[in-house]
């Protein structure tokens, strides 16, 4: 079998084709041969593109089915979303419940509290206004409310041209109270004498208290003096009934001062004043009455200012003296002790007696130095009438409640007895009942130390204190001093005698001398040894003398009795 070559094959039907169509053999066949190529080419192109386009195709439809799974993916992933949502939503919507209740709650809650917060608020500001016009202690209007209304009881006065009063009250001898039970006992009773003026006048008056025991009260209608003077009766008798304060049975009185617009004032202030001024002439005049103001009143007022600025001045001049009283044992007539008094050499006014200024001296705190200078001079002229060879005699001394509550006060009685060179046994130091029942432990303290140093302790004016007798037992005092009212009035007075009686027998028993003051005549004299008292002094034995006529007293002795009038017994 021939075999041909694919080259002559072609070359075979070239001209075959050539011939047919007519044109040149050579171009036709070439162009035929070209076509062909291409023709394979095509193909072959086709094939590739089919090939690529069946890979796409595949292609696709593996995406088709990656996004299918993705979707159904999707789907589930959805679905459990939207299930966990739903759930989430429940749960959200149970919480957002329950925080919706509990914010009710607390709104019902808040509101509540927001009204009863706003009635405290009003009740803390109406107790608020009502504390700005009342005192805290006794709830009786203070000097603001007093003021507001006296201001319109004057206005209203003016208007209608009738009087109206104001009455100005003190306690007297309040302070003796406070010093010897306590400021809780001092309150206590405070209270009970505002509740006893509330009881005392009509609901039309204001009773004030302007602080420590001072009082004023408004008396709006009054058509005469003679209706406050009524008023003024009825608080005198009411508060000299004793007040009970727990175990205390206690004796208060009042001393009033009236001022009466519009002849005393014509406004609060001026009308307050005078009756100030007024209750103070009271006092002066004993005590437990009542004053209307007279304008010369003011003299005295002036006057007392004068003393508290030129008593200022008398130490550093040196105006103060010391007077001595002789001490007399009853039985023998001996002299066994002397009293250092003050006295004040006034440059002007002479020789003033303590009556005179030792008040103002404790309202300005002038007595402790004036104690202080008292103490040193006596104890100074006493170991001077020793050294002159005069038979030692005790040396009693006044000391105040000031004066034993410094803290200073056994030094310095250490350092004066260093400084004179007295023995301590010659000083005898003279303390009411009312000075040794304050501040009872740290009282018996102090007076355990002078007892250690051989100093000696009398009581002075024995039976006029608000104490009890328990003291008596707790505290190392050697004497027991009778107050002068007594002992001046025990031969008329069966009340007064049994008095006196008592405190000698109760000096006997407690093994303390008995010291009778304001001795002045034979028949008081004769009585006191007929009750085995120890000791007197007094005016019927020796008025205070000056130290260089003590001194012959004391070496002469006393050779005659002598009498003065009661009124002149400083």
């Amino acid at each position: 079998m021939t075999r041909h070559n694919p080259g002559d094959i072609a070359d075979g039907i070239a001209p075959a084709q050539a011939n047919a169509s007519g044109l040149d053999g050579t171009s036709t066949h070439e162009e035929t041969v070209i076509q062909g190529r291409e023709n394979v080419v095509t193909a072959r192109e086709a094939t590739v593109y089919h090939r690529e386009d069946v890979a796409q195709r595949r292609e696709e439809v593996v995406s088709k089915r990656e996004e299918v799974t993705l979707a159904r993916e999707r789907s589930v992933t959805t679905r459990e979303q939207d299930s966990r949502t739903k759930e989430s939503l429940k749960t959200a919507t149970d919480e957002h419940l329950t925080l919706l209740q509990k914010a009710n709650a607390h709104l019902v809650i808040a509101t509540l509290e927001a009204h009863e917060l706003t009635e405290q608020v009003q009740a803390a500001r109406e107790q608020m206004k009502y504390a700005a016009y009342h005192d805290g202690l006794t709830g009786l209007p203070n000097r603001m409310l007093l003021q507001d209304r006296l201001d319109q009881a004057i206005e209203s006065a003016r208007r209608q041209a009738r009087p109206l009063a104001v009455m100005f009250l003190d306690l007297d001898r309040f302070k003796y109270i406070n010093d010897s039970l306590g400021h809780g006992v001092g309150d206590q009773l405070l209270q009970s004498v505002a509740q006893r003026l509330q009881n005392s006048l009509r609901h039309s008056d204001t009773i004030s208290r302007q602080g420590g025991d001072e009082f004023v009260v408004l008396l709006p209608n009054v058509e005469h003096a003679k209706d406050a003077a009524i008023s003024a009766e009825k608080i005198l008798a009411a508060q000299i009934l004793p007040h009970h304060i727990g175990s205390h049975k206690l004796h208060i009185s009042v001393s009033i001062g009236i001022g009466v617009y519009p002849d005393d004032g014509q406004d609060a202030e001026t009308l307050i004043k005078s009756a100030d001024i007024a209750m103070y002439h009271a006092k002066e005049r004993g005590r437990n009455k009542y004053e209307f103001y007279k304008h010369e009143m003011n003299k005295r007022v002036v006057e007392r200012q004068s003393i508290e600025a030129e008593l200022r001045l008398a130490l550093e001049r040196q105006e103060f003296v010391l007077y001595y009283q002789p001490i007399i044992h009853l039985l023998t007539g001996k002299i066994v002790g002397v009293e250092a008094l003050i006295r004040w050499q006034h440059p002007e006014r002479g020789l003033l007696p303590p009556e005179q200024f030792v008040s103002v001296a404790e309202d300005c705190g002038l007595i402790l130095p004036m104690g202080r200078w008292v103490l040193h001079e006596a104890c100074r002229q006493a170991q001077a009438w020793n050294q002159a060879g005069l038979s030692p005699v005790t040396i009693a001394i006044n000391t105040s409640a000031h004066e034993l509550r410094a803290k200073d006060f056994i030094e310095n009685i250490c350092e004066t007895l260093a400084e004179t060179g007295l023995p301590p046994h010659l000083l005898e130091l003279e303390m009411t009942e009312t000075v040794l029942m304050r501040d009872t432990e740290d009282t018996n303290s102090v007076l355990r130390a002078l007892v250690e140093m051989g100093v000696k302790l009398a009581i002075d004016d024995f039976g006029t204190g608000f104490s009890s007798l328990s003291y008596l037992k707790q505290y190392p005092t050697d004497a027991l001093k009778i107050d002068q009212s007594f002992v001046s009035q025990m031969i008329n007075n069966k009340d007064s005698a049994a008095i006196v009686s008592a405190v000698i027998s109760l000096g006997i028993n407690l093994r303390k001398r008995t010291i009778a003051e304001g001795v002045e005549t034979a028949e008081q004299h004769a009585l006191l040894l007929a009750l085995h008292c120890d000791e007197g002094q007094g005016y019927y034995f020796s008025h205070p003398v000056a130290a260089g006529e003590f001194a012959t007293l004391l070496a002469s002795g006393i050779t005659s009795m002598s009498q003065a009038p009661a009124d002149m017994n400083y």
